[in-house]
C-alpha cells in the first residue's frame, strides 16, 4: 500500500503530485525545487544558495517520513546551467559526507524562471 508524505515544513506541490510516496520501506520524494516554504519564493543568490534550500526542503519532506538524508540511497539533480555543476557538488558533499547515495546530474530546461536547481531522492528505512 502506498502512503503519501506530507511536510508542512515544505513548500506545497504546484500541481497535482504529492511531496513524497511511501511504499513500504522505500520514501520516493518529488522534485524539490529551492523554495522558501514560509515565503514562497525562490532564495536568494546562486546555485549554491539553492543547493542548500532545495536540500533543506527534501530532509523536511523526510523527516515527516521518519527519515532523515542519511537514509537516501539514489539522488537524481538537473541543473539550469551544467556549469554549475562543481559549485552545486561542493555544497552536495557537505550534505552526504558518508557513503553517499548514488546520483544522476543532467542539465535540463527548469520550469519556473529564475530556479537553477531541483532534485529528488529515493530513500530507505532500514
Amino acid at each position: 500500500m502506498k502512503e503519501v508524505v506530507i511536510s508542512g515544513k515544505a513548500p506545497k506541490p504546484v500541481g497535482p503530485y504529492s511531496q513524497a510516496i511511501k511504499v513500504g520501506n522505500l520514501v520516493f520524494v518529488a522534485g524539490q525545487a529551492p523554495i522558501d516554504p514560509k515565503t514562497g519564493k525562490i532564495v536568494n543568490g546562486g546555485i549554491q544558495e539553492q543547493t542548500r534550500q532545495t536540500f533543506k526542503n527534501i530532509e523536511v519532506i523526510l523527516n515527516a517520513a521518519g527519515l532523515t538524508l542519511e537514509h537516501v540511497v539514489k539522488v537524481s539533480i538537473f541543473l539550469k546551467n551544467i556549469s554549475d555543476y562543481s559549485k552545486m557538488n561542493e555544497v552536495y558533499a557537505t550534505l552526504f559526507k558518508r557513503e553517499p547515495p548514488a546520483r544522476t546530474t543532467v542539465q535540463a530546461n527548469l520550469p519556473l524562471e529564475g530556479i537553477l536547481i531541483e532534485a529528488d531522492a529515493v530513500a530507505v528505512l532500514s
